[in-house]
């Protein structure tokens, strides 16, 4: 994957540098470097996916159970 960064003349290099780092953790390359390093089955995949929601929906109820009781 290629990551441009346009540099304006008279642009300091920590700014540029600062642009691109930005840049490099939008485009998640690590994230996807993590994952392909390691094969994981459709079947886990569906599971990791399945208890994340599962949190994030207790982690809804949680907080509406918290405002209720005040």
């Amino acid at each position: 994957m290629k990551l441009i960064t346009p540099v304006k003349e008279g642009e300091s290099i920590d700014r540029v540098l600062k642009k691109w780092k930005k840049k490099f953790d939008k485009a998640r390359v690590i994230k996807k470097l993590r994952e392909r390093k390691q094969y994981v089955k459709p079947s886990e995949k569906k599971r990791k996916n399945f208890l994340k929601a599962k949190y994030k929906e207790y982690l809804k109820y949680k907080k509406e159970y918290l405002k209720n009781q005040k």
